[in-house]
């Protein structure tokens, strides 16, 4: 049949992934850097994703394509968001006390790490913990904590920690961030991203989340470039 139906730009795409947590259908996904329609029959041609892209690259057209399956979608949805059997044990949900720091079997003094709970990816960490009451709330895209030699010391310490990749996970953060931050007493968030244009999905999802939650809480954006220095606070 001949419908309307998004259509993308691939090079106009400069791979930020806030198309695909716009698709509520789960039609787009980020495919080496590029958004893509994974199926024409998971497309609902409403258009969700085109005010949410900053570049342009999408558009409506209209061509021969499949209608859309909303079985499918539903289908699909439950299949990616279905936990594992059993549950999975890197998601058990704990906090972690520090000790004074200690020195290696050669003698050398270790550097500590600051992290204070576990789970830490988005997708896994649970919407309400018992660390999350009275927090200060860091979300950082995952590659932050190896271009930034202090990150442990300078945004980790104290905070309660997030972290997520907007190019990699094909999710919407923003929702599962906004019940975070509405269901618990979240004191403050730090969002840090690298300067690459694929890490403003998790600016835009974190401050979605701010938005929606309705709570008024001081955040602030830290931007590291890839060289490892910090370019913005």
């Amino acid at each position: 049949m001949v419908r309307r139906i998004i259509q993308i730009n691939e090079e106009k795409c400069n791979g930020c992934g806030v198309c695909a947590d716009a698709c509520h259908e789960g039609a787009i996904a980020m495919i080496d850097g590029k958004a893509r329609l994974l199926r024409d029959d998971y497309c609902d041609g409403l258009g969700d994703c085109l005010p949410a892209c900053p570049v342009g690259a999408i558009t409506f057209t209209e061509r021969e394509a499949a209608a859309y399956d909303e079985n499918a979608v539903k289908a699909a949805l439950e299949k990616k968001n279905k936990p594992m059997p059993c549950g999975c044990p890197g998601s058990n949900v704990k906090q972690i006390r520090r000790v004074q720091e200690t020195e290696s079997p050669s003698g050398v003094s270790e550097l500590q790490s600051r992290l204070s709970q576990w789970p830490v990816q988005i997708k896994l960490v649970p919407v309400n913990a018992p660390y999350f009451d009275g927090a200060n709330l860091l979300i950082a895209a995952d590659c932050t904590a190896y271009a930034y030699a202090g990150f442990h010391d300078r945004f980790i310490k104290n905070r309660i920690t997030l972290i997520g990749c907007p190019k990699l996970d094909s999710v919407d953060y923003s929702e599962k961030l906004t019940a975070i931050i509405r269901e618990n007493n979240i004191k403050s968030v730090t969002i840090v991203r690298m300067e690459v244009p694929c890490c403003g999905g998790l600016e835009h999802a974190a401050k979605e989340a701010l938005k929606s939650s309705g709570r008024f809480i001081p955040w602030q954006v830290v931007v590291v470039s890839t060289d490892g220095k910090i370019i913005r606070e």
